[in-house]
């Protein structure tokens, strides 16, 4: 199971609700950014060719025994290093408006410092870059999708506030050699993921199992290592102004259990603990204070001298408020919450600290992915809940998909998934949300993390028993192409509103 997953999943069980979707026939706007999403780790391979330093992913996966599912890396993924002009001539086949990929840190600077550039790194980007742009495609760069280069995780990685200095020069490096040809930054892809299930239950890279205190940490760094890149862009590598930066933000959507005012303030609350946590200081220079005061509590009752989680000085507060010109929201499933009554608060943990409990009713349509349910409205009340409470920002849904075996090419529930999910989209658009960009995960299958290649969610089908990686168009490629060219979610698109 791909670690995307076990967040949602370490606490539910079934109880009843239901699913039931009238699609909205309404085109979707002229400038309506419509692409697919992927990232480095997940789809390069080429691990250790041309200079390329080693990551957290590739010293994670290498362990004995594998933490991943079958023994699987990402040592040649989708060998996307090598197929550069192949994967755009796909790209420009589903007709795509932009692409949203990530760059490797270790790839540009193999140590994780900038003492040491890798010009086949900087040249593999630029290629990509320029075959986007011969291709009239407009590229969406995320800074960091989890792979930080190993020896920056030997000095303490994200938990350590050196690493924040270490990232904005990595960002420069980005930006002086690609800015040209990029105009959406993203500094961080679902950093809530990688610094719970990374620092803190340390079931993923890089492993470390310091619950209650290196999640916090690690956030605490990733935000002011967000707000350091956004000044520096804005101040020094933007000067026409039009250049936007943003991170991508992933949520399951938190409806309470019951209308008991408990369970309504704990499904607020959890929204609070995950998209919150990134979201408030970003626009408001601030933590949650529910969160902030829930885990001070906490703290004290464990006998701590203080909070476990930091909080900002006020002058660093002025500097985080108002550092993002748009969210990426990465959107998969929904979960139902009910409030936990935690009259001991022994458990020092991010988990514990949110004090609810998750679950998922029985009669939602499941995926091959245990919990991984399918609930269209959670994208609707997700995209209207981050509108009202962040002052209708621009929305780009950075990732949504669907999971399936890669048994067929016939993915017709994928389609159904994308077309549902688009539906809610557009009812939103009609209520006032600035959405202006939606981005399918993913474009082709892929390293799907502690899943390795079990599961799938690519449009295009990858041979991972061929050397060649041969990728094949599944039928929810036609459709997301029919979408891309006719703005309208239906298949015939004569019943399509203008």
């Amino acid at each position: 199971m791909g670690f995307k997953y076990i967040l949602l999943t370490s606490f539910l069980v079934g109880i009843a609700a239901g699913d039931d979707i009238v699609l909205n026939k309404k085109r979707f706007p002229k400038d309506f950014m419509f692409g697919v999403s992927t990232a480095a780790y997940q789809i390069e391979g080429a691990w250790n060719e041309d200079g390329k330093g080693e990551t957290n992913w590739d010293h994670f996966t290498h362990q004995v025994p594998s933490p991943i599912l079958n023994n699987d890396t990402g040592d040649v993924a989708c060998d996307s290093y090598h197929k550069i002009k192949e994967d755009v001539a796909l790209l420009k086949y589903l007709g795509v408006t932009h692409y949203r990929f990530s760059i490797s840190w270790a790839r540009v600077l193999p140590t994780g410092y900038i003492n040491k550039i890798n010009p086949a790194g900087i040249n593999y980007y630029k290629s990509l870059l320029k075959e986007l742009k011969a291709n009239n495609i407009i590229p969406v760069v995320t800074l960091l999708h989890f792979d930080t280069p190993q020896a920056i995780e030997e000095i303490g990685g994200w938990v350590n506030e050196w690493v924040v200095d270490r990232f904005v020069e990595y960002a420069e490096v980005c930006f002086k050699n690609f800015g040209e040809y990029v105009q959406y930054w993203t500094t961080f892809n679902e950093p809530v993921l990688m610094c719970i299930m990374g620092y803190g239950m340390g079931i993923t890279a890089p492993g470390r199992k310091t619950s209650g205190v290196g999640e916090y940490l690690c956030a605490h760094n990733v935000i002011r290592a967000h707000a350091k890149v956004f000044h520096k862009y804005k101040d020094v590598y933007n000067p026409t102004g039009k250049g936007l930066i943003g991170i991508s933000l992933v949520t399951a959507w938190n409806d309470p259990k019951t209308d008991k005012p408990e369970d309504i303030e704990a499904a607020n609350r959890l929204m609070l603990f995950t998209f919150g946590w990134f979201a408030h200081p970003i626009v408001f220079g601030s933590y949650p204070q529910e969160m902030e005061k829930k885990v001070t509590n906490r703290s004290s009752s464990q006998g701590y001298s203080g909070s476990r989680h930091p909080g900002f000085t006020d002058e660093e507060s002025k500097y985080v408020a108002g550092t993002a010109d748009y969210f990426g929201i990465n959107y998969y499933t929904s979960v139902l919450i009910e409030h936990y009554e935690d009259e001991h608060k022994n458990d020092s943990s991010w988990a514990g600290d949110t004090e609810v409990i998750q679950f998922q009713p029985d009669d939602w349509e499941d995926t091959i992915v245990n919990m991984f349910k399918v609930y269209p409205q959670g994208i609707y009340k997700l995209v209207k809940w981050v509108s009202k409470t962040y002052n209708n920002i621009p929305i780009i849904i950075t990732e949504n998909g669907y999971p399936d075996d890669g048994s067929t090419l016939q993915d017709d529930k994928r389609i159904s998934y994308i077309k549902r999910h688009l539906s809610k989209l557009r009812d939103a658009l009609d209520e006032g949300v600035n959405l202006i960009g939606y981005t399918y995960w993913s474009f082709m299958d892929n390293f799907e993390w502690l899943s390795g290649y079990s599961v799938k969610f690519g449009v295009f089908a990858i041979d991972f028993n061929s050397p060649n990686r041969t990728r094949t168009p599944r039928k929810s490629a036609e459709y997301l192409k029919n979408v891309y060219a006719t703005r309208c979610i239906l298949e015939d698109n004569s019943q399509c509103i203008d």
